[in-house]
Protein backbone atom coordinates (compact mmCIF):
# COMPACT_ATOMS: atom_id res chain seq x y z
CA UNK A 1 0.00 0.00 0.00
CA UNK A 2 1.36 3.20 -1.02
CA UNK A 3 0.21 6.17 1.76
CA UNK A 4 0.53 10.09 1.20
CA UNK A 5 1.53 11.40 4.42
CA UNK A 6 1.24 14.94 5.17
CA UNK A 7 0.60 17.59 7.88
CA UNK A 8 0.17 21.20 8.85
CA UNK A 9 -1.77 22.14 5.57
CA UNK A 10 -3.41 25.31 7.80
CA UNK A 11 -6.34 25.73 5.64
CA UNK A 12 -4.07 25.67 2.02
CA UNK A 13 -3.66 23.12 -0.21
CA UNK A 14 -1.06 23.00 -2.86
CA UNK A 15 -2.34 22.17 -6.52
CA UNK A 16 0.81 19.67 -6.59
CA UNK A 17 -0.88 17.55 -3.80
CA UNK A 18 -3.31 15.97 -6.29
CA UNK A 19 0.19 15.51 -8.46
CA UNK A 20 2.41 14.25 -6.27
CA UNK A 21 -0.28 11.60 -4.44
CA UNK A 22 -2.00 10.27 -7.73
CA UNK A 23 -0.32 7.00 -7.09
CA UNK A 24 -1.42 6.34 -3.33
CA UNK A 25 -3.85 4.08 -2.15
CA UNK A 26 -4.32 6.63 0.97
CA UNK A 27 -3.31 9.93 2.80
CA UNK A 28 -2.71 10.20 6.54
CA UNK A 29 -3.19 13.93 7.88
CA UNK A 30 -1.24 14.43 11.17
CA UNK A 31 -3.42 17.50 12.00
CA UNK A 32 -3.58 21.29 11.30
CA UNK A 33 -6.29 20.57 8.53
CA UNK A 34 -7.01 24.30 8.55
CA UNK A 35 -10.80 23.41 7.47
CA UNK A 36 -13.61 21.49 6.76
CA UNK A 37 -13.48 22.13 2.88
CA UNK A 38 -9.60 21.23 2.77
CA UNK A 39 -10.55 17.73 4.47
CA UNK A 40 -13.41 17.12 1.97
CA UNK A 41 -11.55 17.74 -0.95
CA UNK A 42 -9.10 14.97 0.28
CA UNK A 43 -11.47 12.39 1.07
CA UNK A 44 -13.41 12.92 -2.29
CA UNK A 45 -9.85 12.49 -4.69
CA UNK A 46 -8.30 9.63 -1.66
CA UNK A 47 -9.75 7.82 1.32
CA UNK A 48 -8.35 9.91 3.94
CA UNK A 49 -7.29 9.05 7.95
CA UNK A 50 -6.69 11.94 9.83
CA UNK A 51 -6.17 13.84 13.58
CA UNK A 52 -7.11 17.07 14.39
CA UNK A 53 -4.53 19.65 15.63
CA UNK A 54 -4.50 22.63 17.67
CA UNK A 55 -5.51 25.00 15.39
CA UNK A 56 -8.44 22.60 13.59
CA UNK A 57 -12.07 24.37 15.09
CA UNK A 58 -14.68 22.34 16.42
CA UNK A 59 -16.14 21.17 13.22
CA UNK A 60 -12.77 19.45 12.59
CA UNK A 61 -12.52 18.31 15.99
CA UNK A 62 -15.73 16.18 15.59
CA UNK A 63 -14.68 14.52 12.21
CA UNK A 64 -11.51 13.32 13.20
CA UNK A 65 -9.94 12.33 16.51
CA UNK A 66 -7.03 13.24 18.69
CA UNK A 67 -5.30 10.02 18.56
CA UNK A 68 -5.71 7.49 15.37
CA UNK A 69 -4.82 4.18 16.31
CA UNK A 70 -4.61 1.55 13.51
CA UNK A 71 -2.83 -1.79 12.05
CA UNK A 72 -2.00 -1.27 8.07
CA UNK A 73 -0.74 -4.24 6.33
CA UNK A 74 0.35 -5.51 9.80
CA UNK A 75 2.16 -2.55 10.55
CA UNK A 76 0.79 -0.73 13.82
CA UNK A 77 -0.14 3.01 13.73
CA UNK A 78 -0.15 5.61 16.31
CA UNK A 79 -1.27 9.42 14.45
CA UNK A 80 -1.56 12.41 16.68
CA UNK A 81 -1.03 16.00 16.05
CA UNK A 82 1.35 16.40 18.83
CA UNK A 83 3.39 13.87 20.22
CA UNK A 84 6.97 15.01 20.74
CA UNK A 85 10.11 13.01 19.11
CA UNK A 86 12.06 9.97 20.53
CA UNK A 87 13.48 9.75 23.33
CA UNK A 88 11.36 13.24 24.31
CA UNK A 89 7.86 12.38 23.78
CA UNK A 90 5.23 15.04 25.07
CA UNK A 91 4.85 13.97 28.83
CA UNK A 92 0.91 12.95 28.60
CA UNK A 93 1.73 10.56 25.89
CA UNK A 94 4.90 8.89 27.11
CA UNK A 95 3.78 6.33 28.99
CA UNK A 96 0.76 5.60 26.59
CA UNK A 97 3.58 4.75 23.79
CA UNK A 98 5.35 2.58 26.38
CA UNK A 99 2.24 0.67 26.85
CA UNK A 100 0.82 0.49 23.09
CA UNK A 101 3.63 -0.37 21.54
CA UNK A 102 3.16 1.09 17.87
CA UNK A 103 5.49 0.19 14.97
CA UNK A 104 5.25 3.69 13.27
CA UNK A 105 4.58 6.74 15.21
CA UNK A 106 3.58 9.80 13.06
CA UNK A 107 3.03 13.31 14.42
CA UNK A 108 2.71 16.92 13.13
CA UNK A 109 3.30 20.34 14.60
CA UNK A 110 6.74 21.55 14.23
CA UNK A 111 6.36 21.59 10.48
CA UNK A 112 9.98 20.01 10.41
CA UNK A 113 10.18 17.32 8.09
CA UNK A 114 11.89 14.49 10.24
CA UNK A 115 12.06 10.66 10.37
CA UNK A 116 14.06 9.61 13.54
CA UNK A 117 14.09 5.59 14.28
CA UNK A 118 13.83 4.90 18.36
CA UNK A 119 15.89 2.08 18.99
CA UNK A 120 14.48 1.85 22.67
CA UNK A 121 10.62 2.04 21.55
CA UNK A 122 11.53 -0.74 18.75
CA UNK A 123 9.42 2.50 16.28
CA UNK A 124 9.81 4.48 13.67
CA UNK A 125 9.20 8.35 14.18
CA UNK A 126 7.89 10.11 11.01
CA UNK A 127 7.22 13.98 11.18
CA UNK A 128 6.09 15.21 7.23
CA UNK A 129 6.48 18.73 8.05
CA UNK A 130 4.65 21.30 7.28
CA UNK A 131 2.36 21.22 3.65
CA UNK A 132 0.26 24.24 3.55
CA UNK A 133 0.48 28.17 4.71
CA UNK A 134 1.44 29.92 7.52
CA UNK A 135 0.97 32.98 9.11
CA UNK A 136 0.15 34.42 5.31
CA UNK A 137 3.04 32.77 3.69
CA UNK A 138 3.33 29.89 1.31
CA UNK A 139 5.30 27.07 2.43
CA UNK A 140 6.89 24.89 -0.14
CA UNK A 141 5.12 21.37 0.20
CA UNK A 142 7.53 18.95 2.21
CA UNK A 143 4.87 16.08 2.71
CA UNK A 144 5.04 13.12 0.29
Amino acid sequence: MKIGLMSDTHGYLHPLVFKYFEQVDQIWHAGDIGNVQLADELEAFKPLKAVFGNIDGQDIRIRYPEHNLFICEGVKVWMTHIGGYPPKYTPALKPHIQKKRPNLFITGHSHILKVVPDPALQLLHINPGACGSRVGTRLKPSCG
